[in-house]
């Protein structure tokens, strides 16, 4: 039975989820922000026994809790670890939105991020020419002894590409080869403005592949972001969208929907859980999410991976690194495929990382909201890689890419990271290698 409502709004998920932690402590060497802290409010036991009091209402919202749960990278690491099937991710979307609201600038800067720019192609885009304009003024740099830690985040942004390079991508990109099969394809908001590259590198793989690529025109937001902290009405508004986008521009709702954004993918893998109590909604978000994969899951199907193995063109040796994703290894238990590929392209030696599937402490926005906690999680994964003898960062999540460049650029190395899609596209023969967006293929 349900416990009582607390004063705020209740917990809006069954309370029961909450029970299924039996206190092992098997998650607690799992979790970034417990092993930094050692307090066991920090951890996810801990955490979920702040939820639990919130819905039973045994405790207030006050500051010491907002601040245990607003610091959790939602990483989902304790997830994979968890012997009970804990299912933390959903837990804290929910926790986060019964939380009161933040203080008068916090709130209003997460609005206008949430509510105004990320639904809205053309105010996002205006945002990133905005960006770049300051970038090519040095703003970011002349700024950053102003805003402290966030002022380094603010400066170490990767640069923003000018607007031929943001371009959204054409509604259909036809196969290159014979075309032997149909696919629709998640472009994403971050990523279109920032890492335009990685999507035209996705078209070139699926393309090579024998898939011809649909891209609904117009959708501007999945809304991952929005329920990774906590904004549950417009993350089902989105999800709407995003639900229905793809429906319009796949008739017949059976083709797969190919992802190359970790965070998206695992969002909306899991669309179901926001309409719960949507009966109708709840049908067209099991059948779309059901068509969700991820790209690297897809390509490395046995029969494809051999269509591009084919296709590679013998390059120069390097070594790379490949760091998971948090929303790739731990949201979708994706892990194996990108390692497979990587060791499939020629010249190619893949060096493993002992925590590669940990947080590189990017995690959303945790890396604005908490630059010096997120910096010194990466710093040491830095260590880490310089130690490996790597050459090359492979990701496979916009934040995360973001995120290692910054860190890279901040401790003066001149070091790269790219999206697995764009290692894949070099080696098959990218006209601007090195992460520069290429057009989307044609057929010739």
């Amino acid at each position: 039975m349900n416990s009582p409502a607390t004063k705020a709004r209740r917990l809006p998920l069954d309370y029961d989820l909450t029970l299924d932690c039996i206190h092992c402590g098997l998650c607690l060497n799992s979790c970034p922000t417990y092993r930094e802290s050692g307090r066991e409010s920090e951890s996810p036991r801990g955490r979920i026994h702040l939820m639990r009091a919130l819905g039973e209402g045994r405790l207030e919202a006050d500051t010491d809790c907002v601040q245990a749960l607003d610091s959790c990278l939602v990483c989902r690491n304790c997830e994979t670890v968890c012997p009970a099937g804990v299912q933390f991710g959903a837990l804290m979307e929910s926790a986060r939105n019964q939380l009161p609201a933040p203080g008068l600038v916090p709130g209003f800067l997460r609005w206008l991020g949430f509510r105004v720019v990320l639904p809205n192609r053309r105010v996002l885009a205006l945002l990133a020419g905005g960006v770049r304009l300051a970038q090519i003024l040095h703003l970011p740099r002349l700024m950053a002894p102003l805003l402290g830690s966030r002022g380094a985040t603010l400066a170490s942004l990767p640069v923003f590409p000018p607007a031929s390079q943001r371009r959204s991508l054409p509604n259909i990109s036809p196969s290159t080869n014979e075309s032997l099969e149909t696919v629709t394809m998640l472009e994403g908001c971050i990523q279109r403005q920032l890492y335009g590259a990685v999507n035209r590198a996705t078209v070139q793989t699926l393309n090579a592949l024998g898939a011809d690529v649909l891209t609904p025109a117009d959708h501007a937001c999945c809304g991952a972001l929005h329920a990774h902290n906590g904004d549950l009405e417009e993350a089902r508004r989105l999800a709407q969208e995003t639900i229905q986008a793809f429906e319009t521009v796949d008739g017949e709702h059976t083709l797969p929907i190919v992802v190359n954004s970790a965070g998206c993918g695992a969002h909306m893998a899991e669309y179901p859980r926001l309409f719960a109590d949507d009966p109708d909604w709840l049908a067209r978000a099991n059948a779309f999410s059901q068509r969700v994969t991820d790209f690297s899951k897809f390509v490395a199907q046995p029969d494809r991976a051999r269509r591009l193995q084919a296709q590679f063109k013998a390059g120069p040796a390097r070594k790379l690194a490949w760091d998971d994703p948090c929303h790739l290894c731990h949201g979708q238990g994706v892990s194996a495929e990108p390692r497979e590929l990587l060791d499939l392209i020629p010249g190619v030696k893949r060096v493993e990382l002992a925590s590669s599937q940990s947080c590189c402490g990017s995690a959303g926005i945790h890396a604005l909201l908490h630059p010096e906690e997120s910096n010194a999680l990466l710093d040491a994964k830095i260590e880490e890689f310089q130690a490996s003898g790597a050459e090359l960062l492979i990701t496979a999540n916009p934040g995360c890419q973001m995120h290692w460049q910054a860190g890279f650029q901040r401790a003066n190395l001149k070091i790269q990271t790219q999206h697995l899609a764009e290692t894949i596209a070099d080696s098959l023969g990218r006209e601007s290698p090195g992460g520069s967006p290429t057009s989307a293929p044609t057929k010739s």
